[in-house]
């Protein structure tokens, strides 16, 4: 492939800069990453950025001394790297799909409750509400209807063009990882939001959310969202973009929500991403038999459990 036009420095910093934006990345993870990521760069022995699949399958049995976890992790921060370069435009593939995980238990997303997110809800809506709500507050509600509503990916976010809903349309068609089109759900609420939002937009600016000469970034969108969490009393630490698509699929998915349809409606390329949720789901229903079974409270000496109608 040709070589990268940025340093392998300018590359990692793009992509930290994203980790941090859409993934709400904490600054320990940053770090390691950003070691990982130097480290391999000096061990490829050339730039990485243009670092093919045989280049790391070197690089990854230099790794077999280390803790799997630790190799995992290396493992981890090179796919999302080259997926970001691949996203970006930077390459033309991922050379890092190919290469076998060592073998970890996977982490469970980070996920909101139900209480969490309805009160970011209350707030926001609080904030939009009124005979004449600031532009940044009804902008704020469309963003969170979109993040929790469609599950979006912050970076398909803050670059919908204008013309993302056109007519009485009740979807979105985005266009995502990969340049696949994929159709996103926008609920009657969001295309309220629509409807204010875009009745405050000047001529001219081909973005849905535009910010100077092209759209909010994704640092903004992160910042904007973790300001919301602390005006509604919940910890910003714990919120970002990527936390509320996790709870998008999540509680859809506790819902009742096929998981094939769950798949398409994320723009995932393989079911087996999309599984993680059911790990989520799992987890839930092993807490309600721990609780609720018979067995749960069998020797109990006066048990007042009502079994018949165990809550979800």
């Amino acid at each position: 492939m040709p070589p990268s036009r940025m340093s392998d420095g300018i590359l990692i910093d793009r992509f930290l800069e994203m980790m941090a934006a859409e993934r709400g990345a904490s600054r320990n993870t940053l770090a390691a990453y950003r070691r990982d990521l130097e480290q391999a760069a000096e061990w490829v022995g050339g730039p990485l950025g243009d670092a093919d699949a045989r280049a790391l399958r070197k690089l990854m049995a230099e790794y077999q001394s280390l803790a799997a976890s630790s190799a995992a992790r290396k493992l981890s921060a090179l796919r999302q790297f080259f997926a970001f370069l691949l996203d970006e435009g930077d390459r033309a593939d991922n050379p890092a799909l190919d290469i076998a995980r060592p073998a970890t238990r996977r982490p469970l997303p980070r996920i909101l409750t139900h209480a969490d997110v309805e009160r970011l809800f209350e707030q926001a809506g609080e904030e939009a509400t009124g005979e004449a709500p600031p532009a940044s507050a009804i902008r704020m509600l469309l963003l969170l209807e979109l993040l929790y509503g469609s599950g979006l990916r912050a970076s398909e976010l803050v670059s919908l063009p204008r013309r993302a809903v056109a007519g009485e349309r009740e979807y979105l068609i985005i266009r995502g990882k990969g340049d696949r089109e994929r159709l996103a759900p926008l609920s009657e609420r969001a295309r309220a939001a629509f409807d204010r939002w875009l009745s405050l937009l000047a001529d001219g600016s081909p973005w849905l959310f535009p910010s100077g000469k092209a759209h909010i970034s994704r640092v903004r969108l992160f910042q904007m969202l973790r300001e919301l969490a602390a005006r509604a009393g919940i910890d910003p630490t714990a919120i970002s973009p990527h936390v509320l698509r996790h709870a998008f699929a999540t509680h859809l998915l506790e819902g009742g929500a096929d998981l094939r349809a769950l798949q398409l409606m994320l723009g995932h390329a393989d079911i087996a991403t999309t599984e993680i949720y059911t790990h989520v789901d799992s987890r839930r229903l092993v807490e309600l038999v721990n609780r609720r079974h018979p067995l749960a409270h069998m020797g109990d000496p006066d048990p007042e459990v009502d079994v018949a109608t165990p809550s979800a």
